[in-house]
């Protein structure tokens, strides 16, 4: 354990829909909305609060938001999430199924696959590593 006394608690991501982007990152990650303001909302899922927490995220109304253009550097993106699946086709279904667009990036995609929310925030869907290393213990697509 650290002995940092700043700890991780959440990302926010700017987008001129914060209810409608957050009912999307609800849906794809099975979390629900925690605090919703008209120009708010904050998610979680049920990993508790505190330090066991797993994060949050936030959705902040900026009204006029460029998305990026990624992998067009015409408006770079500044950040993005990778998050962690078993299997890249069910997983890369399902995102869509809930409003994500795939795109293709410059690289092979072996291990991950790339989204757009529909926002235009660039995700990753990641090949977790129990996937990646065959070990058994991934669940199964």
């Amino acid at each position: 354990m650290s002995d940092s006394p700043v700890r991780f608690d959440i990302v926010a991501l700017d987008t001129p829909d914060p209810a409608g982007l957050a009912r999307f990152y609800c849906d794809l990650l099975g979390w629900h909305v925690e605090r919703a303001d008209d120009d708010w909302v904050t998610i979680r899922g049920d990993a508790g609060t505190g330090e066991t927490s797993a994060g949050r995220l936030a959705f902040q109304e900026a009204p006029d938001l460029v998305a990026p253009t990624w992998p067009d550097e015409g408006v770079p993106q500044q950040a993005h999430l990778d998050l962690a699946v078993d299997d890249l086709d069910q997983a890369g279904a399902f995102a869509e199924s809930v409003g994500a667009r795939r795109v293709h990036g410059p690289g092979p995609e072996q291990d991950y696959r790339v989204y757009l929310d529909p926002a235009g925030h660039p995700f990753c869907l990641c090949l977790s590593d129990a996937a990646a290393q065959g070990d058994g213990s991934a669940v199964p697509g």
